[in-house]
């Protein structure tokens, strides 16, 4: 199966063709400076000349404060480019999965969004993801998106990465303590997606690590298991201001993936201790 990967450079993308490439799956990786998803006619020449079974497009603008004022930006990569993606898939007949967020609910109150709940964004950036996963499901008859949140990897700057960074000169930090969320390691993530692109089980799924936390329980827990001795102050969003409202409630329900066969990804907090031996081993 030959399986091309938008956003080879960033956390995600990087993660899902390494795990497919040890599957022995033909893999091809791209980012923006290999492909500008932005433009219809590069992205139909590239995808028609590569002829892949299946698309994971992973390529997001990401930046969440800087997408409420560099809209239009946003809005190329996030809704033109998964339009580009998508139109290109559809005229080789591959498979499509797009990677959606967490970021497409208001984030009120304290249930689990469910798959089937109706989307309703609160930033910029969230809705520029929902108004992609409209158009994936507007041009293509069978699809995936894959809504996921607090992404933590090998390649790139992440939550973890930061506090180790802050706790080399820090010995108490303030966190966002009302924010509610399920961290996702995209090792473990990565090799969900690239069992579900081979099935043919298509629809909306959110996936994460099992477990929700708070950001400053987050932190605690990477302190705890990195050993460091730092203290962690619980504040609120409004102690914290930013330029896009972050959702308060990111907690998701993943039963449509047990209800499909898919193996729950493993705890959160086990995920973080996998997490930091791998960097350790990076770092040596």
């Amino acid at each position: 199966m030959k399986i091309l990967v938008t956003g080879y450079t960033g956390q995600l993308g990087f993660d899902v063709v390494q795990h497919g490439l040890k599957l022995g799956l033909d893999m091809v990786g791209v980012g923006s400076k290999d492909l500008d998803i932005t433009n219809p006619v590069d992205v139909n020449d590239y995808v028609k000349e590569l002829n892949p079974d299946a698309i994971i497009h992973c390529a997001a603008y990401t930046a969440v404060d800087k997408a409420e004022d560099d809209q239009n930006a946003c809005w190329n990569v996030n809704v033109e480019g998964t339009k580009n993606l998508a139109q290109a898939a559809k005229d080789i007949n591959a498979k499509f999965m797009y990677i959606s967020t967490d970021y497409v609910f208001n984030g009120e109150g304290e249930f689990s969004f469910k798959e089937t709940d109706k989307p309703n964004p609160i930033g910029f950036y969230g809705l520029t993801k929902y108004d992609g996963e409209q158009v994936v499901q507007q041009l293509l008859d069978h699809w995936f998106i894959v809504r996921i949140s607090w992404v933590f990897g090998i390649n790139g700057n992440n939550f973890v990465k930061t506090m180790l960074r802050l706790a080399e000169s820090r010995n108490e930090l303030n966190v966002v303590g009302d924010q509610i969320g399920s961290p996702t390691y995209t090792f473990d993530l990565a090799r969900l997606l690239i069992y579900m692109i081979q099935t043919d089980k298509y629809g909306i799924y959110h996936a994460s690590n099992e477990g929700f936390c708070s950001w400053a329980e987050f932190a605690e827990e990477i302190f705890r298991q990195a050993n460091l001795d730092v203290k962690v102050n619980s504040i609120s969003t409004e102690e914290y201001p930013t330029r896009a409202v972050r959702p308060k409630n990111s907690r998701m329900s993943k039963q449509k993936l047990v209800d499909n066969g898919f193996a729950p990804l493993p705890v959160w907090q086990d995920a973080v201790k996998r997490y930091l031996m791998e960097i350790s081993q990076e770092v040596k």
